[in-house]
């Protein structure tokens, strides 16, 4: 029989970050916290839980927190339906919803589908960021119950559906266009003009490149871990980036930003990746999530 006390100790130590926090949620105490995280791992022969500040989940872990995510869900429809079993002194949990996406889509369209979601439900979200390319590890790992993600093939386990492409649009101010591209753009001056890169994982100027020019090029680089600041330092004229659509149609309408190739967007397909086990009782996140892909996004 699994000790359901021990894992809802292992996910709220992981959901908090500490011990402390953990005893809290569970409003017991934290030495009762570690002993049943501590009896689990004996039990099991591993380590569950990383101590630190903050603690995290190991992936053995991070497979029992998602157990318990769909408990949760599970627990929730049968109260729903038999609300008698609940009992009258026990505060009931809410559950939180484990989802990655990639950064720009959360600032164009994805935010607006977890917000109507959450409105509309009890259930919180803990939105974690990563490339498009690499959200679907996520996934593999247990550390997520859904994603969104350029992986066209289905992860083991879920179901895939598409979303559309979000649209780029490679971008500088007139500035900086003036000062880097006086002529035309070419290899040669893509190798002396600052980029905007968001983290090592970001391959969308490289694509658009490849896509552009026929040839990998490689540019100096600023490093910049946001989507916003990516607009705004475009406009500053501190580099070239590989901006949304949404966010930056408006400025070159007005001329605040110049494409580097005009008629040359870089479009690329997202996914809809979620837990089968969760799918059916989490169709109302689903629905939110392609109506508003359906509204932002291209098909």
């Amino acid at each position: 029989m699994l000790d359901y006390s021990a894992l809802r100790a292992v996910a709220a130590v992981v959901q908090t970050g500490s011990f402390e926090k953990a005893a809290g949620l569970l409003n017991v105490t934290p030495s009762a916290v570690s002993q049943r995280i501590k009896q689990l791992e004996e039990r099991l022969g591993v380590v569950l839980i990383v101590r630190g500040a903050p603690c995290a989940a190991t992936e053995t872990g991070e497979w029992l927190c998602r157990h318990m995510e769909n408990v949760g869900i599970l627990e929730g429809e049968l109260l729903r339906h038999l609300p008698a079993l609940a009992s009258p002194d026990e505060s009931r949990q809410r559950v939180t919803l484990h989802i990655a996406t990639n950064a720009d889509s959360l600032a164009t369209w994805f935010l607006a589908a977890i917000a109507t979601f959450t409105k509309q439900t009890s259930y919180l979200a803990n939105v974690a960021i990563d490339d498009e390319d690499h959200t679907a590890e996520w996934l593999e790992r247990g550390r997520v119950l859904a994603a969104v993600t350029s992986h066209e093939k289905p992860v083991r386990g879920c179901r895939r559906l598409s979303l559309g492409m979000l649209r780029y649009h490679a971008t500088a101010s007139p500035d900086f266009m003036a000062r880097h591209f006086p002529d035309e753009l070419s290899p040669e001056a893509l190798m002396r003009a600052p980029s905007l890169i968001f983290n090592q994982k970001d391959r969308l100027q490289t694509r658009w490149i490849r896509q552009t020019l026929g040839r990998d090029v490689t540019c100096p680089t600023h490093w910049l871990p946001s989507t916003q600041s990516f607009v705004e330092a475009s406009l500053a004229g501190m580099g070239w980036g590989m901006n949304p659509a949404l966010l930056v149609r408006e400025h070159i309408a007005a001329g605040r930003l110049v494409e580097l190739c005009p008629q040359s967007p870089l479009d690329i397909p997202l996914y809809w990746q979620i837990n089968r086990l969760a799918a059916d009782r989490l169709h109302e996140l689903t629905r939110e999530v392609m109506e508003k892909a359906r509204i932002y996004l291209l098909h």
